[in-house]
């Protein structure tokens, strides 16, 4: 007998008609957003604009609008079937399952974020050389996580709640920046960077330049997500499916690991069409909009600020150098506005990554293996969340005493995501292509992009592979 549960085959099932208007159903965008917002939008991509210039800002553009369209074949797969795309994946080969779980730790475990998060905390309460150590205030943050997640019943309209409105601090405090430190040069700078397609800086790696790429946006299996949101908020035939529930609080129900196959009927098909609008209208708005938006604020502030001045943000303290940086420019004022930015971003990601990694591990844990279906889904989420955060505060605590700085992990998370997209990028074209009804799968343009971003990721992993054996 092996080690995976058999999958049943997709059950027959009408697809939910949608009746509520876009602005009562959104939400799932957002939270994406405001897990694309983090790292590599305030300390990834500003540094490496300080560091190079804004020639390279196109990559920006173009990692935000590729990832847009890998959401939307996420979510085209979901919706039509009320699967996450994890279990997609795995109707193709059972051998994903290992594959993913081990790419969402090796990319996600060690807790960058959570450090990086804490360090911000710590600067705008007491300075960086005030009280507490990084794990300290790593554990901190990590408890308001915990609190989020396992303190309301629901823990997705916890989640979305929480992001909504730390996406809405950051973006309103961003725009008081922006107008308070732009300059017209800076602006220039960053219009030219947009359209320079293909430029490389001298001196930059492939390496990270494909890590630049990978981070502009949610970026290795965080785009993957967005399968979670879409079911918990019950759209598609995710409305055929429990939302999760905290195991603390709720009355857990029974999650079907398998899900749904619409027959190829005019009313079937208007349905689809109207949940397919409502994702590309949710990514093209939150995602594509509001992401680019906020990444070239941050940019647009390392242009004026940092590299006139040649100044790239030491390690360790990087937020709160750019906040001083911004403090000399615009008084205490701005120094306190920054630090409030980077609490938020950094926090939303954190909050973010352990949700969806826990929904991640725990739904392909109990949809794949044997005997995993004697303990409800909720249960294995509550196990992962739990172990996550433990193991990220013992690394972060194992990091600080070796004087390891978070900035390498932030890296090195992008780097791993880069070959996760290059690999389940062709595959979720080829399973929508393959195992979805004809009148749902990915038309002439969608099919295109998605060979594109195919190319991109493999190319770029390919290339990494080659510098890393031969370089």
């Amino acid at each position: 007998m092996g080690i995976h549960e058999p999958l049943e085959p997709l059950k027959r099932a009408d697809l939910p008609p949608r009746t509520a208007p876009f602005w009562r159903l959104a939400g799932p965008g957002a939270v994406l957003v405001g897990l694309s917002i983090g790292a590599g939008e305030i300390v990834i991509w500003p540094r490496m604009v300080a560091q190079h210039g804004g020639g390279m800002i196109w990559a920006a553009g173009v990692g935000v609008f590729l990832q847009m369209w890998i959401n939307f074949e996420v979510g085209r797969w979901t919706i039509a079937t009320g699967e996450t795309v994890y279990t997609g994946y795995c109707r193709v080969w059972r051998g994903f399952a290992l594959f993913f779980i081990a790419f969402n730790i090796l990319g996600w475990l060690a807790p960058g974020w959570g450090r990086t998060s804490g360090l911000a905390l710590k600067a705008l309460l007491v300075g960086p050389d005030g009280w507490g150590s990084d794990t300290t205030w790593t554990v901190l943050t990590f408890f308001a996580v915990a609190a989020l997640l396992f303190g309301p019943k629901k823990i997705y309209r916890s989640v979305e709640w929480s992001i909504e409105a730390l996406v809405v601090i950051i973006t309103a405090s961003l725009l008081v920046l922006a107008f308070a430190v732009g300059t017209l040069s800076a602006l220039g700078e960053m219009a030219s960077g947009l359209v320079n397609f293909g430029y490389k800086p001298p001196g930059m790696t492939v390496k990270e330049l494909f890590i630049a790429i990978v981070f502009a946006g949610a970026g290795g299996t965080a785009n993957l997500f967005y399968t979670f949101y879409l079911r918990d908020k019950h759209i598609g035939m995710g409305a055929l499916v429990p939302s999760l529930v905290n195991p603390l609080r709720g009355k857990v129900e029974a999650v079907p690991s398998t899900g749904y196959r619409f027959p190829d009927t005019p009313e079937n098909r208007t349905a689809f069409r109207s949940w397919w609008q409502y994702v590309v209208s949710d990514q093209m708005l939150f995602f594509w909009g509001l992401n680019s938006i906020t990444i070239l604020l941050f940019i647009f502030g390392s242009l004026a600020v940092l590299h006139p001045r040649g100044i790239v943000p030491s390690q360790g303290t990087l937020i709160w150098d750019m906040a001083s940086l911004l403090g000399e420019v615009w008084g205490p004022a701005g120094r306190t506005l920054f630090l409030v930015v980077g609490v938020a971003t950094l926090f939303s990601t954190q909050l973010t990554l352990v949700d969806g990694v826990s929904r991640s591990i725990a739904d392909i844990v109990y949809t794949n293996y044997v005997g995993a279906k004697k303990r409800p889904l909720a249960w294995w989420y509550l196990v992962v969340a739990s172990v996550w955060m433990v193991v990220g505060c013992g690394i972060t605590y194992v990091m600080e005493k070796r004087g390891v700085s978070e900035l390498g992990f932030l890296f090195n998370a992008a780097y791993m995501g880069g070959f996760a997209m290059a690999v389940y990028t062709p595959l979720t074209l080829y399973m929508n292509h393959r195992l979805l009804p004809k009148c749902a799968r990915p038309g002439p343009i969608c099919t295109l992009m998605l060979i594109v971003a195919s190319i991109l990721y493999i190319g770029f992993a390919a290339a990494c592979l080659y510098w890393e054996v031969m370089g």
